[in-house]
């Protein structure tokens, strides 16, 4: 079957697609349909939390496809409240809204935060704050509170409502955060604008800020969370306590999945026929999650931290990189050449990776070893160094 030529012809020309045509995958290796090998350092995009193929959650996926794939949120079902369990022990939240995606949770975490402000305050009081440079999502909504002007091209007119403000600089933000506005919406670490991590003292800051005039503060964990920083969700190791947390691709490892963790403000904001989803919570997905999330220990948490300090270490110095961002294996790499072609090039070399703006990305499956880590990383700078 000829893939590319078919794609070309039947599906929506909306992606740059690499030179690649996956067939199979075990682990953090992908083979192509003529056989060749991968070392995997995308995961999908940080969705494959556990690679491909992975034992444990194709057990747990399989059985429960063969109990029930779907029942209608009118009901309950079992794996939908074990995982919310789960979730809200882990993080000390306490109410979870399922979904599909990432964007479809940060649509969640704008109207939670909205319902909450005009049941309490009343109306005018709506805006979000959000960060240059962020990204939140491809719907209207999220796009509109997406800090890059780029994005924002061809579909006006955008919401109002959303205001974009510098990351880092405090007195902006205090500024900005007026009367009219209902919550600060940020990435702990800007994935899509570069793997940019936002300074401590600047998140603690405003943190400190919104609590004091009850301003929502929406940690956006669609990238960071589910283990990828080395913690469960980034803002753990900012230490502190927003009042949405906003999560997809890792959670369910590689099935469509998104959640919005809501705080103790907002546990009784959402009101039945207030919001919905016909797939949110699916049994076979939140199966899936479940047995990502019930593998996130502590021990295993630190073997992320630590293969992200060994990416970093080795990347240091050698020829045509630059400099190197992030948090647990969440990477960023500056290199002195085009990052799109550089990604080809790893590619036609044997390693996946990613881009990001200018640089380019590695987002690995958080269980990879060392030995596929190692091979990984020595093709990457094998093709820098060229």
């Amino acid at each position: 079957m000829d893939t590319k030529n078919l794609d070309q012809n039947y599906i929506a020309n909306t992606y740059a697609r690499f030179d690649l045509v996956a067939d199979r995958g075990k682990g953090a290796v992908v083979y192509d349909e003529n056989g060749k090998r991968y070392i995997d350092l995308g995961s999908g995009i940080a969705v494959c939390s556990f690679g491909m193929a992975d034992d444990h959650w194709v057990a747990a996926v399989t059985e429960q496809l063969g109990r029930l794939q779907h029942m209608s949120n009118l009901y309950y079902t079992a794996p939908q409240t074990k995982l919310a369990k789960l979730l809200c022990e882990k993080t000390g939240m306490s109410r979870v809204f399922f979904c599909n995606s990432g964007a479809e949770a940060n649509e969640c975490a704008i109207k939670a935060a909205r319902k909450y402000s005009s049941d309490k305050y009343g109306p005018g009081r709506s805006k979000i704050v959000s960060l240059i440079n962020s990204f939140h999502g491809r719907t209207i909504a999220t796009l509109s509170a997406t800090g890059q002007e780029a994005l924002h091209v061809d579909f006006d007119p955008f919401l109002p409502g959303f205001a974009h403000v510098p990351a880092n600089d405090f007195e902006t933000m205090k500024t900005a955060c007026d009367d009219s506005v209902c919550a600060i919406m940020m990435e702990l670490v800007q994935g899509e604008g570069g793997v940019i991590p936002l300074d401590r003292d600047y998140v603690a800051a405003v943190s400190e800020m919104a609590a004091e005039r009850d301003i929502l503060l929406i940690i956006d964990e669609v990238q960071t969370g589910n283990g990828r920083t080395g913690s469960l969700y980034a803002y753990m190791q900012y230490e502190i306590k927003p009042d949405i947390v906003t999560t997809a691709k890792g959670l369910a490892g590689g099935l469509p999945m998104g959640a919005a963790l809501l705080g103790e403000k907002l546990k009784d904001t959402l009101t039945p026929g207030s919001h919905g989803s016909t797939f949110g919570g699916n049994p076979v997905c939140t199966a899936g999650a479940i047995s990502v999330i019930s593998r996130l220990d502590e021990e295993f948490l630190a073997s992320v931290r630590a293969k992200g300090e060994y990416i970093k270490n080795a990347l240091k110095g050698a020829k045509g990189v630059l400099g190197v961002t992030g948090m647990g294996l969440m990477i960023g790499i500056s290199i002195d050449k085009p990052a799109k072609a550089a990604a080809a090039r790893c590619i036609e070399a044997g390693a996946i990776v990613l881009t990001a703006h200018e640089k380019l990305r590695l987002l690995p499956p958080l269980n990879i070893g060392m030995d596929e880590l190692r091979e990984g990383i020595e093709i990457l700078k094998g093709v820098l160094a060229q």
